[in-house]
């Protein structure tokens, strides 16, 4: 019984591509959400911080996924430079619309 369910998890670790992704699609998420509350408070730098922190964690995510996933995470690196540029002219508005639609992107990229 051991042996199968260990080749059975090593399948299944082999076919899912999107194990390598997972980690940093989080933590992208995980930032980019920060950065809409802070952005919603009025903290343009603080917004600034996890936008970054976000996208880096959404340009590694991109290397490793593939198809539709990888669209909508290269879609939320977009966004989320969008909201870095703003929020650091001080653009906290936009910069908050921008990562709202980081989030939106980078949750469809992550299922």
């Amino acid at each position: 019984m051991k042996i199968f369910k260990l080749m059975a998890t090593g399948l299944l670790f082999l076919l899912n591509t999107s194990v390598f992704a997972e980690p940093h699609a989080d933590e992208a998420l995980k930032h980019a959400n920060a950065a809409v509350t802070h952005g919603k408070a009025g903290h343009a730098s603080v917004l600034v911080e996890h936008a970054e922190e976000a996208l880096k964690h959404a340009q590694k995510s991109s290397e490793v996924s593939k198809g539709e996933a990888k669209n909508h995470i290269d879609e939320g690196v977009k966004s989320l430079e969008s909201a870095i540029e703003h929020g650091k002219q001080g653009h906290t508005e936009v910069a908050t619309e921008a990562a709202e639609e980081a989030v939106k992107h980078l949750k469809a990229g992550n299922k």
